[in-house]
């Protein structure tokens, strides 16, 4: 459960400026608090002197954060830059800090067991797709969060392939046509053509409408549908502990481009929320889910499910191909 990759650890507005806002993730206490400037840090939530928890009383002062303990003083890079007592701070000590983006309305962390810095970014949900849209032309974001769910997150990422499970799950007409499937980097690309609507006597090539997905390492995936109700996902899951993980999702449902009347906002928050229950249903699924490190897979399944197996095993600092151990 201590895959290497970005992960949401909040939202924006849950870290207000002069804020300290208490976390924990991959086993670990942590802290994130907001400088007067308006820069984020996320930071080991235990203090290096004695080890007071940050989060417990601990302040920002300025473009620091104070102990409540005895008022040392720590900064962005996690260095003591003041003990109001003595002359000089402790400069021998240093306090862990984490990188940290903000995109999509959200804060991320980076987590790598072996520290290294980040080698890809947090896909984005608007620029990455390439079409000029921006939140402008979106409503606010919509939101879903499901604290210490027992799964995985590769669980998540690997649905993106599972073309079957979409007439059982979602109850879809017709099972989906995977147009592609992109693994040769850390940033992956999945799209199929998709239709909730009609019977299952319709034919693929019958079907005008789909899902663009680009998946940012196994903690966030963001999606576009096209041909038909205009509508963008989020989904992030970030380990806890060592079973369990914080799942949030987010929908973002587009403006009509005439008009923006009472009637279209409740038809958008309608659509929103059915978007969020058909992820719902993935959780009641994962959530009882064992990892099959060996899967039963069907002839037309094999290939998917193998080669996204083989760019999530890239995660696992610790993997080796030739172990016997799994991924997950």
């Amino acid at each position: 459960m201590t895959p290497t990759g970005w992960f949401q650890v909040a939202w924006s507005d849950d870290v207000d400026t002069g804020a300290v806002h208490r976390l924990h993730y991959f086993g670990r206490e942590l802290v994130a608090w907001r400088a007067n400037s308006g820069r984020l840090t996320v930071m080991d939530a235990y203090c290096e002197h004695l080890g007071a928890h940050l989060g417990h009383g601990g302040h920002v002062q300025g473009e620091v954060i104070a102990c409540p303990f005895h008022g040392w003083q720590w900064d962005h890079d996690g260095r003591n830059v003041c003990i109001p007592y003595e002359p000089r701070p402790n400069r021998g000590r240093r306090m862990r800090t984490y990188p940290v983006t903000e995109r999509n309305d959200s804060i991320y962390m980076w987590f790598d067991v072996a520290g290294r810095e980040p080698h890809f970014e947090v896909p984005d949900i608007f620029a990455d797709f390439g079409d000029g849209l921006t939140a402008a032309n979106y409503y606010p974001q919509m939101r879903m969060l499901r604290t210490r769910v027992t799964l995985h997150p590769q669980y998540v990422l690997e649905n993106g392939v599972d073309f079957a499970h979409f007439k059982f799950v979602h109850k879809t007409p017709i099972v989906p046509l995977f147009t592609r499937h992109d693994f040769s980097a850390p940033v992956s690309y999945v799209d199929f053509t998709i239709t909730f609507e009609g019977d299952d006597g319709q034919s693929i090539g019958e079907v005008k409408s789909g899902v663009e997905a680009i998946n940012g390492g196994l903690g966030v995936a963001v999606t576009k549908s096209w041909g038909m109700v205009d509508n963008r996902t989020v989904s992030a899951i970030t380990p806890v502990d060592d079973n369990t993980c914080d799942v949030r999702f987010m929908v973002y449902i587009g403006r009509p481009s005439i008009g923006d009347s009472d009637k279209a906002r409740r038809r958008a928050a309608e659509f929103g929320q059915m978007v969020i229950d058909q992820f719902d249903a993935d959780i009641e699924i994962w959530s009882h889910q064992r990892y099959q490190d060996r899967p039963a897979l069907s002839p037309t399944e094999q290939e998917s499910f193998m080669e996204f197996r083989t760019w999530a095993a890239q995660f696992y600092p610790d993997f080796h191909p030739d172990s016997e151990s799994a991924p997950a």
